[in-house]
């Protein structure tokens, strides 16, 4: 059995958010020792665990939810785990391509500017006339 402490150290997981997720139902409420500690079992490290790669690869707490969900019934088919990571696939694909678009009008900008004072400065000029910008944003 692990502390809270120990489940924080391991899973690089911050104690708030492990009590956050506890009351959102993705870990179970842990019993209390007479000392009132939490305490977690190997099980509840791995789950965790589950969660904290999802969190990092950017999934929603829903998607992780049914995931976790769908991880409790190994012998049914994996369509449903494909389509939440094709979908967020996208949604990182989309955020990307948006980014590049931004950096590109970021250094358009950036190096467009032959001002030598602000009254001149046409990153200050762009900001406040976006008819300026190459790309929409």
């Amino acid at each position: 059995m692990f502390n809270i402490g120990q489940v924080s150290r391991q899973t690089g997981i911050k104690i708030p958010t492990l009590r956050y997720y506890e009351q959102e139902g993705l870990i179970k409420v842990m019993g209390r020792t007479a000392g009132n500690q939490r305490r977690y079992a190997q099980v509840d490290l791995d789950r965790l665990t589950f969660i904290k790669h999802g969190r990092d690869l950017g999934l929603s707490l829903d998607d992780i939810r049914e995931l976790l969900n769908l991880s409790a019934n190994p012998d049914q088919p994996c369509d449903k785990a494909n389509k939440i990571a094709a979908r967020h696939l996208e949604a990182v694909q989309a955020r990307i391509s948006k980014l590049t678009a931004l950096a590109e009008e970021l250094d358009r900008i950036a190096h467009s500017c032959t001002g030598t004072t602000v009254g001149q400065c046409h990153v200050i000029e762009a900001l406040s006339n976006h008819a300026l910008c190459k790309h929409s944003h």
